[in-house]
């Protein structure tokens, strides 16, 4: 049974998909799971892959959505993503691509939907 959080992660989603097509990236995959680490949205452009995590609230908010990517889910999305790139039979992702790690925060105000979109929201950092 689909929750109402889990509903609007979902339109979250799918806003965030429409938002970056019309930018001109080809969505390649959504809701990837690699083990227990979960990529929401794979798309690829002139400019490289890039992994995007999609972070979607619904309107009055008290922390912008983008404040809730903490260091430790830039992790896993790192790894996530050296998981996909290993894995990955998609031609398109072979040789020397510029990795991107996006966040696209989606907010339900009424009928407006918000969208923020941040290019290269972080650097990963192994330690």
């Amino acid at each position: 049974m689909e929750t109402a959080r889990m509903k609007l992660g979902r339109l979250g989603e799918g806003a965030a998909c429409e938002f970056l097509t019309q930018r001109g990236q080809t969505v390649i995959e959504r809701n990837c799971r690699k083990g227990r680490l979960e990529i929401d949205i794979v798309t690829l452009d002139r400019n490289g892959v890039h992994f995007v995590e999609v972070k979607s609230r619904t309107a009055p908010v008290m922390a912008a959505p983008e404040e809730n990517v903490t260091l430790c889910k830039q992790k896993k999305m790192a790894q996530a993503a050296l998981r996909y790139l290993n894995t990955s039979k998609d031609e398109r992702l072979k040789g020397d691509l510029e990795v991107n790690f996006d966040i696209v925060a989606v907010t339900f105000a009424g009928e407006k939907t918000l969208i923020d979109y941040f290019p290269n929201a972080f650097i990963p950092l192994y330690t």
